[in-house]
């Protein structure tokens, strides 16, 4: 049933989808709970399960920063929420226990940051100063609920979805399209490219670090791969070094060393 029967049938039911849907921070993958390595990025197995995470309880924390690092990873959702995906044990943050993985950032320091992205949100908190007390709002996930159930496969769908080995790659522009899964070597290469950008920049974007694999993966030396992210990912400052570690991960792919 689409949207718009839905609607002729029971309007008022319609308007209750549409207000859940603006307050979901983000969906996990074949799990309700708040798993920050299952989180719904830009490809879904055609027989996924997708969880949605709406907002709850609303906080704020004063920290006082006694550290450079805070011990915080930053993720978005890609429309605006930002939020923890993961605290370092033993860090400062992690001794706050009121701020949790999975947390909406709302506000730091009275500054609303909705809309911003997460490496936007990751720079603002390193630029802290050290020493001072600064405030964050906060917003805790309330307990997901199911969203779209698992695809069935059938003889309607068979034909036209594919055998199951494919993904369905979401767009911020353009259509959705099946694509083949990336074999194990590429897999384990964007999964090093992920970990560079935890530990460089503060942050986690499994589609940043597909779309840094695709960019280097037909590129010949690391002046070639350096030019191809410029003309890929421009808005982005990435450090030399952070590059050439991200072409040493590519090039173990190329090689079968992962």
């Amino acid at each position: 049933m689409t949207h718009f029967e839905k609607w002729e049938e029971n309007p008022i039911c319609c308007l209750t989808d549409l207000t859940a849907i603006w307050k979901i921070l983000y969906c996990t993958l074949n799990t309700p709970k708040v798993d920050m390595e299952r989180l719904l990025g830009g490809q879904i197995g055609l027989e996924d399960f997708i969880f949605a995470h709406v907002k709850g309880i609303k906080k704020e924390v004063n920290v006082y920063k006694t550290e450079d690092s805070l011990g915080l990873t930053i993720t978005d959702n890609g429309t605006g929420y930002a939020f923890i995906k993961r605290i370092k044990d033993g860090s400062l943050v992690d001794s706050v226990k009121t701020i949790c993985v999975g947390d909406h950032i709302e506000s730091i320091n009275g500054e609303n940051i909705v809309g911003w992205r997460h490496f936007d949100v990751a720079k603002k908190l390193k630029e802290l100063k050290k020493e001072e007390l600064f405030t964050l709002k906060l917003i805790e996930p309330k307990k997901a609920f199911e969203i779209e159930p698992r695809s069935k496969a059938g003889k309607s769908s068979a034909g036209k979805i594919g055998t199951g080995r494919g993904t369905l790659r979401l767009r911020s522009k353009g259509p959705a399209t099946v694509e083949e899964v990336p074999s194990e070597t590429e897999a384990k290469a964007i999964k090093k490219i992920d970990d560079l950008l935890e530990l460089y920049m503060g942050i986690r974007d499994i589609d940043l670090a597909s779309t840094m694999f695709e960019a280097g993966k037909d590129k010949v030396n690391p002046d070639e791969f350096a030019v191809a992210l410029d003309e890929t990912l421009g808005d982005f400052a990435f450090p030399d070094e952070f590059v050439f570690d991200v072409w040493g991960a590519i090039g173990d792919a190329k090689q079968g060393r992962l």
